[in-house]
């Protein structure tokens, strides 16, 4: 049986440090580890009882359930691969990245001859969702490991669903920020049109965001991104390198992604101007033409 009050974080960026957070306020973490080491003694400072770990060996060691929250699908394998040949029997590799579901199969299967539980389980909801713990979880692998994650997700998240096999958390969370990415044009090109309308733009935000049109960006970010003020919940240069996962996973599948590939052009234009680090709602100062 898993002891999940024996829980390592690995990854504490702007996602990961509440959600690390929450686990301590749920009595279940116990030891934190960051590529760079003052982030996890800053946290650890604010966090009584954690202890901070010198490699990946140690918290790989002295943890029976881990959970990383790293950038990218290089980042995460290189994380696996270090833990691995130091984690007991049994225990249990949670993986909050976001990744291609081909990177989460693999690591997968290089668990299952470790005998690591594997699940891989991202999160949707932004910062906000993380501070809060009321992310949506979306995670795939075997039923035992759902069934070990509980006191850690639930310590995480507020929907969690199991969503098939390895790999299925991701690519959940694929269609997931495809969706995502089709919302903010369409929230960017109404906004700007109701702009040119002439309109009182944050009563039709009211108006609109109570209605069948109604969803979370519009009632979120639509009044700031009206102010050019883009609040950070989830970064251009991330969405835009979850969007080229998407992309390469269409590609096999021999699915479209027409929105999602345009989407992708605006925040590379975000880039080059120096905005990767702002806000996706900041999508909005090239639809206003300031990029």
């Amino acid at each position: 049986m898993t002891d999940t009050a024996n829980t390592g974080f690995i990854g504490l960026g702007a996602m990961g440090a509440p959600m690390a957070s929450n686990l301590h306020a749920a009595g279940l973490l116990g030891a934190v580890w960051n590529r760079t080491a003052s982030r996890a003694a800053e946290f650890a400072a604010a966090h009584d009882g954690v202890t901070v770990c010198d490699d990946l060996a140690d918290i790989a060691a002295t943890s029976s359930v881990l959970v990383v929250c790293v950038s990218a699908d290089d980042d995460l394998r290189a994380v696996v691969e270090a833990v691995l040949p130091h984690m007991a029997s049994g225990s249990l590799l949670i993986d909050c990245s976001t990744v291609a579901s081909g990177t989460a199969e693999a690591m997968a299967a290089r668990c299952a001859e470790h005998d690591v539980l594997w699940l891989d389980a991202p999160v949707s909801g932004g910062t906000e969702g993380a501070i809060n713990g009321s992310l949506s979880i979306m995670c795939g692998g075997s039923d035992d490991a759902f069934a070990a994650a509980q006191p850690a997700l639930q310590a995480m998240g507020a929907n969690i669903n199991h969503m098939g096999p390895a790999g299925a958390g991701q690519a959940t969370k694929a269609v997931n920020q495809v969706l995502g990415a089709g919302i903010n044009r369409a929230v960017n090109e109404a906004l700007a049109f109701g702009e040119s309308l002439g309109l009182p733009m944050d009563k039709v935000v009211d108006v609109v965001g109570a209605g069948a049109s109604g969803n979370w960006f519009i009632n979120h970010r639509g009044k700031t991104m009206l102010r050019g003020e883009y609040p950070l919940g989830f970064k251009v240069a991330l969405h835009a390198k979850d969007l080229r996962i998407c992309q390469a996973m269409a590609a096999q599948a021999g699915a479209k992604l027409a929105l999602s590939d345009a989407v992708l052009q605006d925040f590379g234009k975000l880039m080059d101007a120096g905005f990767g680090d702002e806000d996706v709602s900041a999508l909005y100062r090239v639809t206003r033409g300031e990029v």
